[in-house]
């Protein structure tokens, strides 16, 4: 990890590589759908070349202090820089597809 506690994962061979996080609140509708969401556009766009972590904040609320997160579900982006976030469910695939690639 490096001092912003973002993995170091280097690109290998000129290949870009995704930290994700995806703070929800429990197990809501809303969250399990943003989850699901990520996952089915990472794995068909990002195979092999991204992490994604799914951190519920009713576990560890004081995260959403530490990471300024505001509203759930909210996603981070983490790798590659710099660090952006979006918030909702994830629905709109072509919004997260920019994002992502932002």
């Amino acid at each position: 990890m490096n001092a912003d506690g973002a993995s170091d994962h280097a690109m290998a061979d000129g290949v870009e590589f995704w930290d994700l996080r995806l703070y929800v609140i429990g197990r809501s509708s809303k969250s399990l759908r943003a989850a699901a969401n990520l996952k089915q556009l990472c794995e068909k766009n990002l195979t092999g070349r991204y992490e994604m972590q799914v951190i519920d904040l009713a576990e560890n609320p004081s995260l959403a202090t530490s990471e300024n997160i505001v509203a759930t579900p909210t996603l981070v982006r983490r790798l590659p820089p710099p660090v952006r976030k979006l918030i909702g469910d994830l629905s709109d695939t072509e919004r997260l597809l920019v994002f992502l690639r932002s």
